[in-house]
């Protein structure tokens, strides 16, 4: 059985519709160690985001089935993928379309042509903000991740619903793995 205290290996989804756009962003996030998965539509990031669990999405704006915008309302109505930092990387360089962007929650927003180098510096930095250190807020034991700011659970890739007394117990038992816990010092946490 397989033991971590925490996924130590950021996840980044990266959404556009051009093949060598997203062939260079993921190969270049992956050079960085990176755990990366690509989508080159709206509603196949969407899907993405509730499978993969990204800590970060670089979101292109014109995509063929939703514009990136469109995706970024369906994630906060809809609540895909707790409170995802989005970055927005996109041809589209209008003042009115980066306020709107930056209105509807993104995080950042970098205009094509880009730098590699400049595309790296701020994924490393909005994931820094959003995770400190690195310490990431996802306890995983064996096939059970826990989320800890959005408090998610899954089993393998299958979302469990748990009560907030149910989430406090787990997330104490993940916490002490491997060790012997009494009665009352759970009843102490929980």
């Amino acid at each position: 059985m397989t033991t971590t205290a925490t996924d130590s290996t950021p996840r980044v989804l990266v959404v556009d519709d051009e093949r060598s756009i997203t062939d260079l962003v993921s190969m270049a996030l992956r050079y960085e160690g990176l755990q990366v998965e690509v989508a080159n539509a709206g509603r196949q990031a969407l899907d993405s985001i509730s499978r993969f669990r990204p800590q970060l999405v670089v979101l292109d704006v014109m995509l063929p089935d939703l514009t990136g915008f469109e995706v970024l309302e369906r994630m906060t109505r809809d609540g895909i993928g707790g409170r995802v930092p989005v970055l927005f990387l996109t041809a589209r360089d209008t003042l009115d379309d980066k306020l709107r962007g930056f209105t509807l929650g993104g995080d950042d927003y970098m205009t094509k042509p880009f730098s590699v180098e400049e595309l790296i510096v701020r994924v490393r930095a909005i994931l820094r903000r959003v995770h400190g250190d690195g310490h990431s807020s996802r306890l995983v034991v064996a096939d059970l991740e826990l989320d800890e700011e959005s408090h998610e659970v899954y089993r393998g890739e299958v979302p469990v619903e748990l009560t907030p007394t149910e989430f406090k117990l787990l997330h104490y038992l993940m916490l002490n793995t491997g060790r012997v816990v009494s009665k009352s010092q759970i009843l102490d946490r929980v």
